[in-house]
């Protein structure tokens, strides 16, 4: 008769029979009639109120959130050893006794030792630890515990045996089993909460609530993908049985990971689906005609032709345009490939038709940057141009309300200051949102709900990898822009050690002295803005210094004033200043065809895609253009992960091949240097890993609203119970719910 842990010994690697599985999982698992999704992780046995809080820290608020957070790493503890049997060198899981523990401390140099010998029938070692005097509460005589690490030779060679810092577990004879002499499960930790506290609840949550765990998968996809069910998936990867392949588990790549892996992607992209079918349903309230003369005009007064990328891509905007069903579209382009340009047309096409078009700017910069680019064009045209940012007077800010609630302002430019409650649209038939991963999907939505049903258009100037653009985006048509303006010439990228600062200067003389500008870009990171700002600064009156009178230095960052960015962006767009010290707000929206050179300070703090993005903003012009990284580069590091990275920069001028590197270095919670761009977190799940699985499940998803779109079917409905369980509220789902 099969216990609840055990499980049939069978390559999970081959075909898996899911009736078989599913006959088994039944079988094997004590009745309970709790929900595990329902059920408050402060009411599980073992948990109350104290220790949710801490697990509520961990993202684990019901028992089903505690069932999926799954170990990050495994440790082989199956071959324990005797104390008798170490040898110097060597790895090692021991169990013993503590037989003393001595502290010692060192207070000239703040320091603590505890030597705890730990003993055994057959010998006796010692586990030292540097700097934790408190364990030596922990460490008391007669204590069972076991210690892990690497074995090295004290002053008396093999007889003096020694492990520095090892892992340790303090054992009960009760649970011991659970905690050494299998493949054993260690847990991301918070404080209050150890690996192994967390090893024991797992265990009685899987004894208690695993029956409760309804399978979201449909047999049919199950059965396609060969996965197992869900229940033995979770106890596999929590326990697993079978010794296996230790490197498989740590990787995520068993059988139980995969099954866990393609359900989180799975019910995702089965939100996404049903999202992009609710909007394709939408009727327009506003329909824009194509036959409105106004962007005709705008192209005739435009200086220079589309290039073919771009007349794609206005075509696809169009066909939108054209459908009883709202536009729901993201632009991807490299920077300076001129999606602006296809925005303001198809913003043109909106506001001829009688309709409004807004766009949203995540900097105030940004905003002021398209307002003024609006303006030039359209204002010339008859349109009016209104700009709403925080940085509004009180005063402009009620008159420019006004003109947007009267229909006055066709068209409207500004920041998240678009979708405060007091902004109210006439006639909003098109949303523009541009570097859409500095908002979020809500945000997005907010903006939206303003009109009825407008138009939607993302733009993002960073490229996506593939695998992100599914998950952040996977609810958008997608169109790139994937060539360049003619006659721009490619950056040339090179790095610079800060040994080599008085070079990376003469770099920027050089340009200056042959009649162009050029930026000197400073990172502001949050944790540490007062320390950025002031290397800033500084930074600023040193080149003040090293220009003397040859050419004039500018300033700009974050904290100045509205007016006080745009006198200074004024005077280096007139050529009054040649050399921009700036911090990162220059990312994005900054056009001046003859800066032709940027310095980018603490390259190694950046991101590839933001390292991307700022050498975009020389090169606009046609000379030929250069971007220097200079970096706090130690000597002999020519392997390290922050040289690769830059490297990388150098050897490629293609935003993808860039994006899709920085991808795999940092991961996807890093990619945009914020978290909250929009890129759904996973328990199980890892996006550059299970990239191809990521694929299959979007297919499997798609084609399963096809042909349910409601997902009324009895063998979908715990795939859709599960997808508005996790999804509804972040994606606003209420339309398919």
């Amino acid at each position: 008769q099969k216990t609840a842990y055990e499980i049939p010994k069978r390559d999970w690697s081959s075909d898996v029979c899911s009736s078989d599985l599913d006959a088994w999982a039944q079988a094997s698992v004590p009745a309970s009639s709790a929900e595990p999704w329902t059920l408050p992780i402060q009411y599980a046995k073992g948990v109350g109120p104290k220790r949710a809080v801490l697990l509520e820290k961990m993202g684990v608020r019901t028992v089903e959130d505690a069932l999926w957070n799954v170990p990050w790493r495994y440790e082989d503890r199956s071959k324990l050893l005797s104390i008798g049997q170490l040898a110097p060198g060597g790895l090692a899981t021991v169990c013993g006794t503590v037989l003393r523990a001595r502290l010692n401390r060192i207070p000239r140099r703040h320091l603590s030792i505890l030597d705890v010998t730990i003993g055994d029938d057959s010998g006796s070692l010692h586990a030292v630890f540097f700097n934790q005097p408190y364990l030596e509460d922990v460490f008391t005589e007669g204590t069972r515990i076991m210690v892990s690490g690497p074995v090295t030779a004290g002053r008396k060679g093999w007889t003096d045996l020694r492990m520095e810092s090892p892992r340790y577990e303090v054992l009960d004879d009760e649970d011991a089993p659970l905690h050494v002499g299998r493949i054993v499960p260690i847990y991301h930790e918070t404080r209050g909460l150890t690996s192994r506290q967390l090893r024991t609840l797992a265990r009685g949550l899987l004894d208690r609530h695993l029956d409760g765990v309804a399978d979201a998968l449909p047999t049919a996809v199950r059965t396609r993908q060969r996965l197992l069910p869900v229940r033995v998936a979770l106890r596999e990867a929590h326990f697993p049985q079978a010794p296996g392949d230790l490197d498989a588990l740590n990787q995520g790549m068993t059988p139980a990971h995969r099954r866990l892996a393609f359900e989180e992607l799975f019910l995702l992209q089965l939100a996404l689906a049903l999202r992009q079918r609710s909007v394709q349903q939408e009727a327009k309230r506003l329909r824009i005609s194509l036959e409105a003369p106004l962007a005709a005009r705008l192209r005739a007064a435009l200086p220079f032709k589309l290039t073919q990328a771009q007349e794609r891509v206005l075509g696809e905007i169009q066909k939108d345009m054209a459908s009883v069903h709202p536009m729901n579209r993201l632009i991807q382009g490299d920077v300076g490939c001129g999606k602006t340009v296809v925005a303001l047309l198809a913003m043109a096409t909106a506001c001829g038709s009688g309709c409004q078009a807004a766009l949203m700017a995540p900097t105030e910069i940004l905003a002021e940057q398209h307002a003024r680019t609006m303006k030039q064009w359209l204002e010339p045209l008859g349109v009016t141009v209104a700009l709403l940012t925080s940085g509004t007077t009180p005063k402009m800010r009620t008159a420019i309300r006004k003109q947007i609630e009267s229909g006055e302002a066709q068209m409207v430019i500004g920041t998240h200051a678009l979708i405060q409650k007091q902004v109210k649209f006439s006639k909003l038939g098109l949303v523009v949102i541009d570097e859409q991963h500095k908002f979020g999907v809500m945000q997005r939505k907010t903006l939206q709900e303003k009109g009825y049903n407008p138009e939607v258009l993302v733009l993002t100037a960073t490229p996506i990898p593939r695998t992100l653009a599914m998950t952040a985006y996977g609810d958008l048509d997608v169109s790139v822009i994937d060539a360049l303006p003619p006659g721009r010439k490619p950056v040339r990228t090179r790095i610079f050690t800060n040994a080599e600062r008085e070079r990376a200067y003469e770099f920027l003389r050089d340009e200056v002295r042959a009649g162009h500008q050029a930026y000197v870009v400073y990172p502001l990171i949050e944790e540490s803005e007062k320390v950025d700002l002031k290397a800033a600064v500084e930074g600023s009156e040193r080149l003040q210094k090293y220009f003397a009178r040859t050419a004039a230095v500018g300033l700009l960052h974050g904290r100045m004033k509205g007016e006080e960015k745009e006198r200074t962006m004024a005077a280096f767009k007139a050529g009054e200043i040649q050399v921009l010290v700036s911090t990162t707000v220059i990312e994005v929206g900054v056009d001046v065809p003859n800066a032709t050179v940027m310095l980018i300070e603490h390259a190694e703090r950046f991101g590839l895609a933001q390292l991307h993005q700022l050498r975009g903003r020389v090169g606009r012009g046609a000379q030929q253009s250069s971007c220097g990284l200079l970096a706090e580069l130690p000597p002999g590091d020519e392997g390290s992960a922050a040289r690769r990275r830059l490297e990388a920069l150098v050897r490629s001028n293609d935003g993808f091949v860039i994006a899709e590197e920085d991808l795999r270095l940092r991961g996807p919670g890093e990619f945009f240097g914020v978290r909250q761009w929009g890129v759904p977190e996973f328990r199980v799940a890892n996006l550059i890993r299970d990239h191809a699985l990521l694929e299959t499940a979007r297919q499997e998803a798609f084609t399963l609203v096809r042909e349910d779109p409601r997902l009324a079917t009895p063998d979908h409905q715990a795939a859709r119970a599960a997808m508005l369980r996790k999804w509804e509220e972040k994606l606003s789902l209420g339309l398919v719910s």
